[in-house]
């Protein structure tokens, strides 16, 4: 079977919400795109913060922008996630959050992604100038496009579409970048802290069942560990365990991780497998 595109998987996956949820999920992206729209507009038109911005990007390494892309994508696909599977997302995205976005490097991968778009759309228009004279270039560029960047007047079909290209267009920078830095899919990273210590603690009330880290049994009346997937470990096996992975050991379900590509891949992969039918 022929794999999916960016598109299309993201698509299967939301043909499975709910017309409420669909709603919800569409006026969160709405006000997303509408703090994008605003920090754009005050990059463009403001030539300080845009020569600051422009500047932290010549900074930066290859492998420094592919992470920038990247933990914007998660943090666009941490709203599709929640609605989608809630359990195995995380925190729901809120609008605290986007307040409290860190404004410099929000502004820095809008800016890369603008230009990224531009050079698409028109190969020829930044070779010829100056970086001086790119915001010019650029803000002429948007002006054309300023209803698709705001989303104002958008139905819910629109914005979804929007938000479908951004997705796609953010996923294939990291891919193209090289996301993961060694390159490695699968690669073992430790589950998140947070997710760690949510995990509850359930007493054993039939023993003889053996914890499958240490092969001991867990006994009857023992507080023991539960994974989101319901396998139960020893406390002081599991652990260890998770301070290296973020996987359980019998069936490979995955727990949240700090890692950001190892996060981007976790909630991609929840992805697929919505779309797929196979939750």
């Amino acid at each position: 079977m022929e794999e999916k595109t960016t598109g299309s998987t993201i698509m299967a996956a939301l043909s499975t919400l709910t017309p409420p949820q669909i709603s919800s999920l569409t006026t969160t992206i709405s006000a997303l795109f509408h703090l994008h729209h605003r920090r754009l507009s005050s990059l463009l038109s403001s030539h300080t913060l845009f020569s600051l911005s422009l500047h932290h990007l010549h900074t930066l390494s290859l492998n420094q922008k592919s992470l920038l892309i990247a933990r914007h994508l998660l943090s666009i696909l941490s709203h599709l996630s929640h609605f989608l599977h809630p359990k195995t997302a995380g925190s729901p995205p809120n609008n605290t959050t986007m307040v409290n976005v860190n404004h410099r490097d929000l502004d820095s991968v809008l800016l890369l992604l603008l230009l990224c778009e531009l050079h698409q759309h028109d190969p020829e228009s930044l070779k010829t100038l100056s970086p001086e004279k790119w915001r010019e270039s650029l803000s002429g560029y948007v002006s054309t496009t300023m209803l698709t960047l705001s989303g104002i007047g958008f139905s819910d079909s629109e914005t979804l579409r929007k938000y479908v290209e951004v997705v796609t267009r953010c996923r294939k920078f990291v891919e193209v970048m090289g996301g993961g830095g060694d390159g490695k899919e699968g690669r073992e990273v430790a589950a998140s802290v947070a997710a760690v210590v949510a995990l509850p603690s359930v007493e054993v009330e039939q023993g003889g069942k053996e914890c499958v880290v240490c092969k001991e049994e867990m006994r009857e009346g023992r507080d023991v560990c539960e994974l989101p997937c319901e396998h139960r470990f020893h406390w002081m096996c599991i652990l260890p365990w998770l301070i290296k992975r973020n996987t359980c050991p019998c069936c490979r379900h995955q727990l949240p991780t700090d890692d950001v590509y190892g996060e981007l891949e976790r909630q991609w992969a929840v992805l697929v497998k919505i779309s797929d039918g196979y939750y």
